[in-house]
Parts: C-alpha cells; structure tokens; sequence
C-alpha cells in the first residue's frame, strides 16, 4: 500500500466513514475507490481535494503534515460542533442507506 492511500484509509477509518460512502461522494464505484487507497497513482488533485472535504480534514493532513496551527484549528473546529458524534453517526447511516436503496433500484430498473 502506499503512504497517500494508507493515510487516506486510516483517515476513513477514523471517521468512521465506509468505503462505499467515499465513492458515493466521489462519484465513482467501491471498487474504484478502492483502488485509490491502494494505489496513488491513481489519485489527481480534484480527488484528494474532495477526499479532504468529504473527511473534513485539510489537505495537509492527508500528506502527513502535522503543524501545532493545523491541530489547534482542529481541536477549536471540535469544541464548536454543533452537531454530535451520535448525529454525524446516524448521518453517515442514512446516507450508507440511501447509497443501497440507490444500488438496489438501479438493479431493478436495469
């Protein structure tokens, strides 16, 4: 695996955001995303800038840069979430629900 992938894959992880959801959001299939995090090569800038936002993270993060500044806007971005852990939980499964009714309908349309 490669260090973009492997820190975007981490990143994911970390938020607990699905594979299946970061296609969605970049308009692309799991699979193809997936190939993202294994290999870079694959990655432009227009993704890594969506992958970033779809994160909520900076760019330089996804790099592995870790400057006291970027950490201190993170910690101040945590402290003024207006939305909770448990509702950014329940956001990302209505949206992993929509992404299944979405493939399911497509199957049965097709």
């Amino acid at each position: 695996m490669n260090n973009i992938g492997s820190r975007i894959k981490k990143l994911r992880e970390e938020k607990g955001i699905t594979q299946d959801l970061m296609a969605y959001e970049l308009n692309m299939t799991q699979s193809n995303y997936g190939r993202l995090e294994k290999d870079d090569r694959r990655l432009n800038v227009p993704k890594i800038e969506k992958i970033a936002d779809v994160l909520n993270l900076s760019i330089s993060i996804i790099f592995g840069e870790k400057s006291d500044s970027i950490q201190e806007t993170n910690k101040a971005l945590r402290k003024n979430e207006i939305i909770t852990q448990q509702d950014n939980e329940h956001i990302i499964s209505l949206k992993e629900e929509i992404i299944f009714l979405r493939k399911f309908l497509e199957k049965i349309v097709s």
